[in-house]
């Protein structure tokens, strides 16, 4: 997993967070990257647990219940280096 990806993660939840997503192609265009990518992001975080949902009169994902998608980096140091990544829906 890339910088990239955790940067995108995290702009993704801000705007599900203030329901200002946009439609899945607008929200495509505002992250730079294919409207098949949202749907990966977007079920990933799913499958951790957000709970997304999409408005059609906000034309707007938004969290069904209070909440933030949480993403964590862990780096240890030890006789073999551990890289750990936590995906948290914090409601």
């Amino acid at each position: 997993m890339t910088t990239d990806t955790l940067e995108r993660l995290q702009r993704l939840d801000y705007l599900i967070r203030t329901k200002s997503t946009g439609t899945p192609s607008r929200l495509a265009e505002r992250l730079g990257i294919s409207e098949r990518c949202i749907y990966k992001y977007l079920n990933l975080m799913k499958d951790f647990g957000a709970p997304i949902k999409f408005s059609n009169a906000r034309q707007s994902y938004y969290y069904d219940e209070d909440g933030s998608f949480i993403v964590n980096f862990s780096f240890r140091k030890a006789a073999s280096s551990v890289v750990a990544f936590f995906f948290i829906f914090n409601a």
